[in-house]
């Protein structure tokens, strides 16, 4: 598997494969569509905040996932947040998701923690996480959004 930044000519399968993602049961609200396009716009103009990687297999787009950086002072330093992962149904299962965490992992040898979210019924994912070496946060995630 080859994972490289996401660059302008992928914007129609970023497209495709992020509405996959919201469409699945990973995903527990509705999104505005005009943030996918807002999000690959900052992905390509290098964002200091956010970085998309695209997921190939055999030059062929599989999946992409999408970080965000932050920085921590109850773990005083940085955070790399795992926003999302997608790996197409028929590549997932060959090891693709472990070979995204580790590569995450060599570029930001400075985090101090990497963070992700993951809904409470999916147990396969959490499996998965778990495996990695992640574990629970003892917190209640809230939000406010604005208009």
């Amino acid at each position: 598997m080859n994972i490289r930044t996401i660059c302008p000519d992928d914007r129609d399968i970023f497209m495709e494969m992020v509405k996959e993602f919201y469409a699945s049961s990973a995903v527990s609200s509705d999104v505005d569509f005009s943030n996918f396009e807002m999000t690959f716009q900052l992905s390509i103009e290098n964002s200091p905040f956010l970085r998309t990687l695209m997921l190939e297999d055999g030059g062929n787009p599989i999946g992409y996932g999408l970080l965000s950086f932050t920085y921590s002072n109850e773990v005083g330093g940085m955070v790399v947040l795992m926003e999302e992962l997608y790996i197409h149904a028929a590549f997932r299962g060959l090891g693709h998701a472990h070979s995204f965490f580790a590569f995450v992992e060599r570029e930001y040898p400075a985090a101090k923690r990497f963070r992700l979210e993951v809904r409470a019924d999916n147990v396969g994912a959490i499996s998965l996480y778990r495996r990695l070496g992640y574990g629970d946060i003892p917190y209640t995630q809230m939000y406010r959004d604005r208009a």
